[in-house]
């Protein structure tokens, strides 16, 4: 490529639609002194990896301008601003969404054709970033971008995990982890903001003293500091000038070397500090399963949120002198508990440094705070032993005593004898070990509580907060949860977009109740067959995906039944793999007989240590290493475990799936955002009255949906009555064949009694349900195969959940949030006409 000597480039592009020459040559020349000034390559030396960075870096650039004059535009109009508190953002690749979003994905691809490379390849060397495990960190990824495609003056925080959570290995069927080093070549989207720097402290005691005027203080002291530093990361609206931003933290010692040590010889102790402060940011959830596990996972949470509440001061006071405002110019937003020591931690600064009075002080805390509880499963409603809590974070158990101390006087006075609701809604659980219990702190100092789906919301007002829902009622929201239509169905699936934009327009992608305008195409034949040749091609595309990473040969005409998302218990991939079972025996049986051929996939991670989670990863591939080499059954069913799921990967699986395995135990899984992408993609659902399944049932209709299984009520109550799963296991012939087969090692023949482990929970706990749903989820299966053998129903099938998924789209969400909770509103972002030529910030972020 030749290089010109140039001056300072334009990086204002026309962001019209369609191929423009002016951007491409904008973009062409950014792209050469990236390639040259930034990388020091020329068209000798360049790789692959050099012409991502280049290209990468030159997309930024077009972000930069509009990046600053949003920020500029907050301070001047002195906006209310929506901090979204989350220990995940699971945002994917990058470059890909950036492009989308300033619309110039036609110029990258058109640079990157002439410079003799395919944009797949290119997007190929992009890393995941390792931010998030699973639907929460995608679901605050999908809100962020909902923030900027609305105008919503919005922040993510988070930590900038230096190894994700792992990357996950197959080995003999074994996951296996390893570290996710996804930030080893650099990450060329974020920007690193060394003059961001907050101390962090941990450990240490609490000096009480009275100051001159009477009034008691503390002061923290003795503590050891860690260092939070800031990387930036944009992000930005779709069609608009709004680029919002994520802010990560990264530990970083106070001191980086010893030299004292060194010189003495000791030089383990002389790195031993910062390789110690630093371990807080290595890894997403590191195994809790230990006390040291227990304090670390602690120390990452604190520290985040303590970094990022000292930002927040911070910037607000850069405007305003007193904290009259704060609650009127400040909405924080606690995505699930793990962000809950935020309470306390904004009471520490509001009355410890800026010594407001404690009223004032908790007045402000309740009316900045809102809590997005995500589950009513027990062990993810963190409570931390009281010890913990005094070793590491004396003062905040303080002022989480204080805070219960002064909550439960108000109960008593409304409760004056109910002992045991006092007991229900104290902070503090009693008993062998005292417990902190953190979604009782959150609910206490937040002015907002919500699920989020309705049934979801409708069940922590049931069972998990009855009594402060009792207390509070007004506190109470739902607000279901929604997916960006750009990633999950503009980008991930561009053939579909094509012909639904020649079809009804392109509005729909920032309006996806638009989609309704295919109802009418539904039964159209000339549609329909175009429908289902984008769906083949997706298909034949993944399928090739599995032969080069598998080596598996799988049927693009079978029906690809996909089950990805998270492996736990409650998800309930073990009961998918019984009917995978029970399909191999009813094929085995019944050679002559019509079959739907099916693809079975999987793919999802396991908490490392979450044993019975890694044991069904295992009973998985073993049932397929049994399936896939049996030749009576090779043409009808095949058996795919796809390693490391991510962002990336579900980008290549949802679009070319044709059932999506929703089949949770009704009552456990908060929303499902999988769910709703699949739908949008075409793929027909199979699921549980659960979470969101029951709002895509009433919005697709009944008869595009296989709904079974037990419902909530059905599930509780089944619970009191005594369940028995040994019952139906006996009463089911088939369901004891498949155990059976399981149990005496017919899938693992060199080790028999490896899945005992699992027939025994099964047979003597089965706290799921799985052997109670069994024969219904059977039953729906034998529903879908019959239903898939007619092209012509399955396929508007396909079209009408498509269209009828408006309600799902996270900028409907977020409306509801910017509208109901925050009180935040939209701004719109002008461009100076010479925004390149602006040198000067008035307010840097």
């Amino acid at each position: 490529m030749p290089f010109k000597k140039l001056g300072s480039p334009t990086r204002n592009f026309s962001a019209k639609p369609g191929l423009q020459e002016e951007d491409l040559q904008t973009l062409r020349t950014l792209f050469a002194q990236h390639l040259k000034y930034s990388l020091a390559k020329d068209e000798y030396t360049a790789t692959v990896r050099d012409s991502y960075n280049a290209l990468a870096l030159s997309v930024r650039d077009a972000l930069i301008d509009r990046w600053i004059e949003t920020q500029q535009t907050y301070y001047r109009q002195d906006v209310k601003r929506v901090y979204y508190l989350s220990m995940e953002f699971l945002i994917g690749r990058t470059l890909g969404n950036a492009a989308l979003n300033l619309g110039l994905n036609d110029e990258v691809r058109e640079l990157m054709l002439q410079l003799g490379y395919k944009l797949e390849a290119i997007e190929e060397i992009e890393p995941d970033a390792g931010l998030g495990n699973g639907g929460l960190g995608r679901l605050a990824a999908c809100f962020l971008d909902s923030m900027a495609t609305l105008g919503i003056p919005g922040y993510g925080y988070g930590i900038r995990y230096e190894f994700g959570i792992f990357a996950q290995k197959i080995r003999n069927g074994y996951q296996v982890e390893t570290p996710d080093n996804w930030l080893r070549y650099g990450n060329p989207w974020e920007i690193v903001r060394p003059e961001y720097l907050y101390k962090v402290q941990f450990y240490g005691n609490v000096h009480e003293y009275l100051d001159q005027h009477g009034n008691l203080r503390h002061d923290w002291v003795n503590t050891q500091e860690v260092m939070a530093l800031a990387y930036d990361t944009p992000v930005p609206g779709y069609g608009n000038n709004t680029v919002n931003n994520m802010r990560l933290w990264s530990a970083k010692a106070t001191r980086e070397f010893n030299f004292e040590c060194f010189n003495e010889g000791d030089y383990d102790r002389a790195v031993a500090e910062k390789a110690e402060s630093e371990t807080i940011s290595k890894v997403l959830y590191p195994n809790d399963n230990t006390p040291e596990g227990k304090e670390l996972r602690l120390k990452q949470e604190y520290f985040f949120v303590s970094a990022t509440l000292q930002d927040i001061v911070r910037r607000y006071k850069k405007t305003h002198t007193t904290f009259d405002q704060f609650a009127d110019k400040v909405a924080i937003q606690l995505n699930d508990t793990h962000p809950a020591i935020a309470v306390a931690e904004l009471m520490r600064l509001l009355v410890d440094i800026e010594h407001l009075s404690w009223e004032k002080a908790w007045s402000i805390t309740t009316r900045t705070f809102a809590y997005t509880n995500h589950t009513v499963l027990p062990e993810a409603l963190e409570k931390w032993s009281v010890d913990l809590m005094a070793h590491l974070l004396p003062r905040h158990l303080q002022i989480i005593y204080e805070i219960n101390r002064r909550f439960l006087d108000e109960i008593r006075q409304k409760y004056p004898n109910d002992l045991e609701k006092i007991r229900r809604l104290s902070l503090i659980e009693e008993g062998p070990t005292r417990m902190v219990r953190m979604a009782n702190l959150a609910v206490v100092g937040s002015h907002a509580v919500n699920g989020v789906a309705a049934i979801h919301s409708e069940l922590i007002k049931q069972t998990l907060f009855k009594d402060f829902y009792e207390l509070w009622p007004e506190k109470f929201q739902n607000k279901t949860n929604g997916i960006t239509p750009r990633r999950w169905l503009r980008l991930c699936n561009p053939r579909l977009s094509k012909l639904i934009d020649e079809k009804i327009g392109e509005e729909w992608v920032t309006n996806l109740y638009e989609l309704k305008k295919l109802i009418p195409y539904a039964d159209d034949a000339a549609f329909q067959e175009s429908w289902r040749k984008v769906k083949r091609e997706n298909k034949l595309a993944l399928a090739e995906y599995i032969k080069s990473r598998n080596h598996i040969v799988v049927n693009p005409d079978s029906m690809f039944d996909c089950h990805i998302k998270r492996i736990h218990e409650y998800k309930r991939q073990l009961l998918n793999a019984l009917h995978v079972v029970w399909l191999y025996n009813w094929i085995k049986a019944h050679p002559y007989e019509e079959v739907t051929p099916r693809t079975i996939l999987f793919a999802g991670k396991a908490a490392p240590g979450y044993y019975k989670a890694k044991l069904i990863i295992k009973l998985i591939n073993s049932i397929a290493e049994v399936i896939n080499h049996d030749r009576d059954v090779t043409e009808k069913l095949k058996v795919v475990f796809l390693e490391n799921y991510s962002v990336s990967l579900a980008e290549k699986i949802i679009p070319a799936a044709d059932l999506s395995e929703q089949i949770s135990t009704a009552g456990t899984e908060a929303s499902g955002t999988g769910n709703m992408k699949f739908a949008l993609n075409g793929a027909i659902t199979i699921g549980t009255l659960d979470g969101a399944n029951i709002e895509i049932k009433q919005e697709v209709g009944d008869e595009n949906i296989f709904i079974f299984g037990l419902n909530v009520e059905q599930v509780s109550a089944l619970r009191q009555r005594g369940y028995q799963p040994w019952m139906y296991y006996e009463q089911n012939p088939e369901l004891k064949q498949v155990i059976d087969m399981i149990a005496s090692g017919y899938f693992s023949p060199s080790q028999p009694d490896l899945f005992r482990p699992i027939v025994n929970s099964l047979l003597q706990g089965d706290y799921y349900m799985l052997m109670a749903d069994f024969a219904d989820y059977v039953r729906a299966q034998k529903q879908a195969s019959e239903a898939y053998r007619d092209v012509h129903r399955w396929t508007k099938m396909s079209i009408l959940n498509v269209a009828n998924t408006g309600k799902f789209s996270s900028d409907r969400t977020i409306q509801e949030y910017a509208d109901e909770i925050w009180h935040a509103k939209p701004i719109t972002i002008e461009m100076p006409e010479n925004t390149h030529a602006k040198k000067t910030l008035e307010h840097a972020e």
